[in-house]
């Protein structure tokens, strides 16, 4: 039996199908780089369409793998300087600890979280310690022969009481994954994903809020023209329609168009569209 994912990835191939190849309403373009010395760096900017906002963020990574160190730092034009620092697979096989800290200058604000998780055959755990507050978040998933179980909490200690409580079952094959959750007794989803065949990919979501008659559903499907280019769709019960079109037009160099269409006013306007561009070197 394989590691089984982290609670916050239960789903996540369902997700990815409703999420990626898509950018409604913004233009995009993400340029990733890497030194001879092994520096990564990420830089991203975008700019919302319908109020002109635009905003930006850089981002360096740094591996020292014979140590098992990660060095991440990021900056945004929100001013926000965040640092995180990562040692995995030292203290203990399977162990992870990471140091995030963040900064902003123009208000002075300072916050941190201490980060540990902890994966092996047929479990994955984590703990998260969070010194605004302080909050403690913990989660644990057990797999076995397909069968996923995970539970998610966070625990307010300036309160004495539990800020979220939540409880996830589903169960992942080959080309098949099922996923249902209970978020604070309250919120009741799920997913089914499926691979049909190389090509074609698709998804089911349904969510349903305790006291509300209101049951939230969405259909999506990802399928692959050829090697460089691929289609997405997906519609939901507010009769939000939603397509994107992905084109490698060379190694490195990627563009995104999508389109969200309000069914419901279709005349009305209001409908959006976006662009995106990935750079990599």
């Amino acid at each position: 039996m394989a590691v089984p994912p982290s609670y916050s990835d239960l789903g996540k191939s369902a997700k990815d199908i409703f999420s990626k190849g898509y950018g409604f309403g913004v233009v995009k373009l993400d340029l990733k780089t890497k030194s001879q010395s092994g520096v990564e760096f990420n830089t991203s900017g975008s700019s919302n369409t319908d109020t002109g906002k635009a905003a930006g963020s850089l981002e360096t990574k740094y591996k020292m793998k014979e140590l098992g160190l990660s060095f991440n730092q990021k900056w945004n034009t929100d001013n926000t300087l965040a640092t995180e620092v990562t040692v995995e697979d030292q203290l203990a096989q399977g162990l992870k600890v990471a140091l995030d800290t963040s900064f902003v200058p123009n208000t002075g604000k300072k916050s941190g979280k201490l980060k540990t998780g902890y994966k092996r055959d047929y479990m994955n755990l984590g703990c998260d310690i969070d010194f605004e507050g302080p909050i403690i978040h913990a989660a644990a998933v057990l797999g076995y022969e397909g069968w996923l179980a995970g539970y998610q909490m966070a625990f307010d200690t300036a309160k004495s009481k539990l800020a979220q409580n939540n409880f996830a079952l589903g169960y992942k094959a080959g080309d098949f994954q099922l996923h249902t959750n209970v978020n604070d007794g309250t919120e009741f989803g799920g997913s089914i994903y499926q691979k049909v065949n190389d090509e074609l990919e698709t998804a089911v979501t349904l969510a349903w809020t305790a006291g509300s008659n209101n049951t939230r559903f969405g259909i999506a499907a990802k399928y692959k023209l050829d090697r460089d280019a691929s289609l997405s769709a997906k519609v939901n019960n507010a009769s939000l329609v939603g397509v994107g079109y992905t084109q490698s037009l060379r190694p490195g160099v990627k563009v995104t168009l999508s389109a969200l269409i309000d069914g419901k006013n279709f005349n009305a306007g209001g409908h959006k569209v976006g662009m995106g561009f990935e750079l990599e070197a």
